[in-house]
């Protein structure tokens, strides 16, 4: 059968069996994608916990929920995942972003799958203008850091990471340090801040408080026992 072309031909492309098979392979490979895993859908109820945290850098507090669903229930492997996150605060100035940021927490949160590199991501933002120094001496780089560390505290409690902390021996070790430099320098006079590390302490890049001291001719930290003598 003829056919006619009325336009002028201004590109031709010759169509072989060969192309056919390759155009055909190409629609299969994009059929056979491999979802890493469904979304879960949302129940009629979640259960979740309410983080305070007060930043220097904003003037009200800001309020972050995360909610999480029960995988399992009623089983022997009965386990909490986060679902959703919210944040609230009298202060409009950051709503975009935090909005932003919420929403796309939340949907990697219903992903499923391992999301606790959120953790490190999070944490890992610093603020150009430098970070801040919070309650109880933490150095924290950035307001999107501290969230993350609300998140990673949050992660913590439900068994999703593991707890942080010194074993009892090493516990022992650094409560002995601690003593020896308070019992040391008690007479001098040296003031200590509320959290009772001396307001001189240079900051733990471990543990990111200030709390690092020289003691026998080594920097060594009261709060986590890091020594730059080992």
């Amino acid at each position: 059968m003829a056919i006619k072309i009325e336009k002028k031909i201004t590109a031709y492309n010759l169509v072989t069996p060969e192309t056919e098979e390759e155009k055909a392979k190409a629609v299969a490979a994009k059929s056979n994608v491999v979802q890493m895993g469904e979304p879960l859908s949302r129940p009629e109820e979640l259960v979740g916990n309410t983080y305070k945290i007060k930043t220097p850098v904003t003037e009200h507090a800001l309020y972050i929920t995360i909610n999480d669903i029960v995988m399992n229930a009623g089983t022997e492997q009965e386990h909490r995942r986060p679902f959703e996150v919210f944040i609230n605060s009298k202060n409009m100035e950051h709503f975009q972003w935090i909005v932003a940021l919420t929403r796309v927490m939340s949907a990697v949160f219903r992903k499923g799958g391992d999301v606790t590199f959120l953790v490190e991501e999070l944490k890992s933002v610093f603020e150009p203008s430098g970070g801040y120094f919070k309650k109880g001496g933490k150095f924290v780089p950035s307001l999107v850091a501290e969230i993350g560390e609300v998140v990673e505290k949050h992660l913590q409690n439900i068994g999703m990471l593991e707890k942080p902390g010194l074993d009892e021996h090493q516990q022992k070790l650094v409560d002995e340090k601690k003593a020896e430099y308070l019992e040391n320098h008690a007479e001098a006079g040296e003031e200590m801040n509320a959290e009772g590390f001396p307001k001189g302490a240079q900051l733990c890049h471990k543990c990111n408080t200030k709390a690092s001291i020289v003691m026998d001719g080594c920097l060594t930290c009261l709060n986590c026992g890091e020594s730059k003598c080992g």
